[in-house]
């Protein structure tokens, strides 16, 4: 970690003497490019030097009272007090030496899929969305269906929707996943408890320039949207479908009373989806043979069961049982999600150390 320091500060030293050349100052764009590197660099060399300072004043202090028989006392509290805020600098350049995701900024693409359970699948996907519903609505983030597919009782096989809200990533970013509930679900007479379960998806949205998506590689289709009824619902081909033929995704949406904004939208998720195949692929190449403590997010992978009986909620991937399962459903959900960034943050930590 020492080492890698040392090599942020030179490359910190290199790009303020460009700041200060003519020839850079002159070219707005490449001074604006070293400009930002260099504040970005800012923050943790102010620290690392803060560090060396007091390490120096650590070994003073340390070598006063060795060779000062007067002022030891003195010497030896000042250098409880140094080695004290040394361990807590040091927490703080460790924390700053992390790699920051690009992406935990951004408004977010969920989808939440019934799985196994039927109908009970269904209505607890509905659950899940109004969790997520009520949780963006207490960040001040707005909402705004995609797509959905509804059953008759109340529930969804399946429902897109977008979160549009600053850091809406960095904090449901380890939602993806199977969560699954049991319950004794609404449509069982004999009260038995039922086991079932909803996919989550969590994508980050990108822009056009970020994902190529090629005019050529969709399928594009239009059809009458469902709905419960209404002036526009079955009368018009205003409903998306889009298919992209190299990887055989399908996106659709059907929201919108507009055919154009409905394709708007299906291309927003369709570019999501293709960053977060391109994301995981390589990721899975650079650690192909490391998990995250929290979790890979990938679809397959369960993380989180709500228990009705016992008033429970337990996050399987950091081991996490709280007990107020009703709070959590109505959007409570920033106990589990600190939870799961401390512990990825921890997770980081370790192999920053171990590098």
């Amino acid at each position: 970690m020492w080492e890698k320091l040392k090599k942020l500060e030179e490359e910190y030293e290199s790009l303020s003497k460009k700041l200060a050349d003519p020839n850079i100052v002159s070219d707005s764009k490449e001074f604006q490019r070293i400009a930002k590197a260099h504040a970005e660099l800012e923050e943790i060399i102010s620290k690392y030097r803060e560090y060396k300072k007091l390490l120096q004043e650590l070994e003073e202090a340390k070598l006063l009272a060795e060779e000062d028989e007067e002022l030891r006392d003195l010497a030896k509290e000042e250098v409880k007090l140094l080695e004290s805020e040394l361990s807590r600098l040091e927490e703080e350049i460790k924390m700053a030496l992390l790699p920051k995701d690009p992406m935990d900024e951004r408004s977010i693409i969920m989808e939440i899929r019934a799985g196994a359970g039927g109908e009970e699948a269904a209505l607890f996907a509905a659950d899940l969305f109004r969790m997520y519903a009520r949780y963006a609505e207490r960040k001040g983030w707005k909402v705004e269906i995609l797509d959905k597919n509804e059953t008759g009782i109340g529930g969804y096989k399946e429902i897109v929707f977008r979160v549009d809200g600053f850091g809406a990533y960095s904090r449901l970013k380890f939602e993806s996943g199977v969560h699954r509930v049991q319950r004794v679900p609404v449509t069982e007479s004999s009260g038995r408890i039922h086991t079932s379960t909803a996919t989550v998806a969590v994508l980050p949205e990108v822009e056009e320039v970020e994902v190529e998506v090629r005019e050529e590689d969709l399928k594009i289709e239009t059809f009458r949207a469902s709905g419960r009824g209404g002036q526009y619902v079955n009368k018009t081909d205003t409903a998306v479908r889009i298919t992209h033929i190299p990887t055989g995704i399908v996106v659709s949406c059907q929201d919108e009373r507009s055919q154009y904004k409905n394709k708007q939208r299906a291309l927003s998720i369709l570019r999501a989806k293709l960053y977060e195949m391109e994301r995981m692929k390589k990721e899975s190449e650079i650690a192909s043979m490391r998990k995250s403590q929290v979790g890979t997010g990938e679809r397959s992978e369960k993380i989180r069961t709500y228990n009705f009986p016992q008033n429970r909620v337990t996050d399987h991937r950091i081991g996490l049982t709280v007990y107020n399962l009703e709070e959590v459903l109505d959007g409570d959900l920033d106990e589990i999600i600190e939870a799961l960034i401390v512990a990825d943050r921890s997770e980081k930590l370790s192999r920053l150390v171990a590098a």
